[in-house]
């Protein structure tokens, strides 16, 4: 039958950021979360949504610990300020939230929205919360992790750092594909600089498969495609699971004990699409080490948020950390 929510270890006393809480997988995430004694922090670009999606999972789990904050992941500005206000350790970082497939616009920082949201977003938030998670290691004597979501649409990926913001030429599918491969390297760079720094907390990349979300219906209604939107549609009845399962490997990586840093979950049925979480190889540029060290470079200019980890020592440098040196 394979891995199930019913197969949650208890997460009583453990602190948990979702961003993205209030729809969709990430709805579903902090309801199993919180099901399973997590203390969850919905991290929502609107708190009125967020707070409306808190008392639905309430009424489900009548004793569920939540708290819901702001985060706009299109603004580095509210990115800071809700980092600002998370005080406690946090044993569980959840990079979920995003955009797909959107006509172009540009963050309030002037990015590129599926990029700036997807990934340079969520680089900014882990950065910031980093000393939180390194402290629920220390204090629990157990592991911490930073989970990111990308997608099977990473393969399609490619990371043009001539026109990272697609000012020269706009496909809203390649720019997603694009911000979700730049998801699966960055957790993959974060996994080997923390093994550098020898730091109890492990970074794992996932992927929901294709799950029906209404994550999948914004472009057609931006743009006013009925005919796409009615398509997707049926492809959703036809072919996706449920949100509920498109959790399962978000679920699976946040709180499985032996689950592995610097690897790939996803669903292990049909093409990787639906079923139970595995563990799977993503695109061949997911692994290049060297795209890898350069995104990240890229972001920190980009975002000002700097990581108190070590270089991976197969990048030449002769500094000690990734802080900006005199």
């Amino acid at each position: 039958m394979g891995w199930t929510a019913a197969d949650i270890p208890d997460q009583h006393g453990r602190t948990i950021v979702v961003t993205g809480a209030n729809s969709g997988i990430g709805r579903e995430t902090t309801c199993e979360l919180a099901r399973n004694g997590a203390s969850v922090i919905m991290a929502c670009r609107s708190l009125d949504r967020g707070e409306k999606a808190a008392v639905d999972i309430c009424r489900e789990v009548p004793d569920a610990d939540l708290r819901v904050e702001r985060c706009d992941l299109a603004s580095l500005e509210s990115v800071r300020e809700f980092a600002a206000r998370v005080d406690d350790p946090v044993d569980v970082l959840i990079n979920n939230a995003g955009t797909m497939a959107i006509p172009r616009s540009e963050t309030a920082d002037g990015f590129e929205t599926q990029f700036g949201v997807n990934h340079l977003g969520h680089f900014a938030l882990t950065g910031l919360l980093l000393d939180r998670v390194q402290t629920a290691a220390v204090e629990s004597e157990d592991d911490a992790r930073i989970v990111t979501v990308s997608s099977g649409m990473h393969e399609r990926g490619n990371i043009d750092f001539d026109d990272l913001h697609h000012e020269s030429s706009y496909d809203p599918w390649d720019a997603y594909a694009q911000s979700k491969l730049a998801n699966v390297l960055f957790a993959y760079e974060l996994e080997r600089r923390l093994l550098t720094a020898d730091a109890n907390v492990r970074s794992i990349a996932v992927h929901p498969g294709y799950a029906a979300t209404k994550l999948q219906y914004r472009g057609p209604e931006e743009t006013g495609a009925r005919g796409r939107k009615a398509v997707r549609w049926l492809l959703n009845a036809l072919l996706a699971q449920s949100s509920k399962r498109g959790a399962l490997p978000t679920l699976y990586a946040a709180t499985v004990p032996d689950v592995e840093g610097g690897a790939y979950y996803g669903p292990g049925g049909l093409a990787n699409m639906r079923g139970t979480p595995t563990r799977q190889a993503s695109s061949e540029r997911s692994y290049d080490e060297e795209t890898a060290h350069r995104l990240w470079s890229v972001s920190r200019e980009l975002t000002g948020v700097t990581y108190d980890l070590p270089r991976p020592a197969m990048e030449p440098s002769t500094s000690a950390s990734d802080s900006p040196q005199p």
